[in-house]
């Protein structure tokens, strides 16, 4: 049963929520979906499950919140289209109302889930004229996005426009190219097994990039070891090469997937997982450089937050017992549209109409200047995550991650050189 997840029962409808790629995924090979804005939700795998159900209480600070279990089904709607809804777990009839569920976009048919015991089908609300032409639009972006993921996915570093006339759209979604190829597998997975199996279990957990209007994403794989003890002996092989040809090996980290906001031309860099296995320890520190750097000025009031919470991260998984958090990744965000405030000694008058581009540091008296930028370190991915408590487990590790930890070090290291050599 989930702690924080329940579900009303109803007569005669289905209770159903559309589920979107999320766009702010960068790096990884499961799929993750939104749910609403505060949630997202990714295959359920046993033993990630069970991380997130008995982890310690000091780790919680530093992994996504978990929200509970749906259940998820691949269907197709009346005109065609393949998607993938969720719904509640059969049984799970608690705590509906800890769920905010308020944001659900209205979809055709599909049911949002409120706190009422009595259902109504959304298309009461939309006419069927507004639906048919939602639709057709829907399916010509989604063939011109095909046609452009097949360019997209062929690059490991590139950018991308989300902004018209210097204005981020508070809108915010522009097409990730490796969150739709991990929602374009998800569905063609689902969709050749769907005569044998159409019901998946899938966790809810808390959407890191919720409270950013423009999310900067940097997922680091951690560790000198990814592969996990139930790995075969192929799959060991694959994971070792990988490590050894990557930064992996040399610090315990390498760059998994980036997404970075550049203020000057109003893009957004993406990079991915291929790119990072390349880099050199120099190119390492180059990338993380650039992931701070927006294009016009390094962030620089950004790296004390990020290393106060990296060596607190370190301190708590240096008490972890037996813990080992193999091919886990490390997420930092931050947002990369500053909020801005106006110099004391400016008059508001004369400022009315100062534009964003004099927010550079040459601006003087009457620049505006950043305020303090909040920034996230959390641990996600456990699906080879192990500890002595897992009672299934055949090999038992004793003391702390020492690979994870040796990464955690090397990647405070290398911000702090980056930090100090920006100041000189």
């Amino acid at each position: 049963m989930s702690p924080a997840f329940g579900a009303m029962e109803v007569e005669h409808y289905s209770k159903g929520v559309l589920l979107e790629p999320f766009v702010h995924q960068v790096g990884g090979h499961s799929c993750v979906l939104r749910f609403n804005d505060k949630t997202i939700c990714k295959p359920l795998i046993q033993r990630e499950h069970q991380f997130y159900e008995t982890l310690p209480t000091e780790m919680r600070k530093f992994t996504p919140q978990y929200e509970g279990v749906v259940s998820v089904s691949f269907e197709e709607d009346e005109d065609g289209n393949l998607c993938l809804i969720a719904y509640p777990l059969n049984g799970d009839h608690d705590n509906l109302e800890n769920l905010d569920n308020s944001d659900c976009e209205p979809k055709t048919k599909l049911l949002r889930w409120t706190n009422k015991k009595t259902m109504l089908l959304e298309n009461e609300k939309i006419s069927k004229e507004w639906v048919r032409q939602h639709r057709k639009e829907e399916k010509m972006k989604s063939h011109k996005l095909e046609e452009e993921f097949e360019w997209l996915k062929k690059s490991e570093v590139l950018y991308y426009t989300v902004e018209k006339k210097g204005n981020v759209s508070s809108q915010f979604k522009p097409h990730n190219p490796w969150s739709m190829k991990c929602h374009q597998q998800q569905l063609q997975r689902m969709k050749e097994n769907a005569k044998h199996r159409n019901q998946y279990k899938f966790i809810l957990l808390e959407n890191l990039t919720s409270r950013y209007e423009v999310p900067c994403v940097l997922d680091l794989k951690m560790g000198t070891r990814q592969h996990g003890d139930d790995a075969s002996e192929e799959k060991k092989a694959n994971q070792i090469r990988k490590c050894q040809q990557s930064t992996s090996a040399v610090i315990g980290v390498r760059v998994c997937g980036m997404q970075v906001y550049q203020a000057g031309t109003g893009q957004l860099m993406f990079m991915n997982k291929y790119h990072g296995r390349k880099l050199s320890v120099q190119g390492f520190k180059e990338a993380l450089y650039q992931f701070f750097h927006n294009g016009k000025y390094l962030r620089r009031e950004l790296f004390e937050s990020v290393i106060k919470k990296l060596t607190e991260l370190k301190s708590v998984l240096e008490k972890q017992e037996s813990y080992r958090f193999y091919s886990s990744s490390l997420l930092i965000i931050y947002d990369g549209k500053e909020r801005q405030e106006v110099a004391v000694d400016s008059d508001p008058e004369d400022l009315e109409d100062l534009s964003e581009e004099s927010s550079d540091e040459s601006a003087g008296a009457y620049a505006y200047k950043p305020t303090a930028s909040t920034v996230d370190v959390r641990m996600i991915d456990f699906a080879h995550t192990t500890c002595k408590y897992y009672g299934e487990d055949s090999v038992v590790h004793e003391g702390q991650d020492t690979g994870y930890v040796f990464g955690l070090q090397n990647l405070i290291d290398i911000i702090k050189e980056i930090r100090d050599e920006s100041s000189e």
